[in-house]
């Protein structure tokens, strides 16, 4: 269900409100590694989100760029 509202979300955005939301989610993914590589994260499961997060970001301004052509 979650999934669902989020790529609902994602897909109303703009192409600029997409690119800086793929930013922070890139951001926040370097964070989480951060984290993770100096043993302060204890939640790492929350990469592989941030990581599908990204992939489905992609995706969604793939598909607005290629029915925009």
């Amino acid at each position: 269900m979650k999934r669902r509202k989020y790529l609902e979300d994602i897909k109303t955005k703009s192409a600029v409100e997409l690119r800086e939301e793929l930013v922070a989610a890139k951001k926040e993914l370097f964070n989480l590694r951060f984290q993770n590589a100096t043993n302060q994260l204890d939640n790492t499961s929350r990469i592989a989100e941030v990581r599908k997060n990204i992939a489905r970001i992609s995706t969604v301004m793939a598909q607005k760029e290629n029915s925009a052509n």
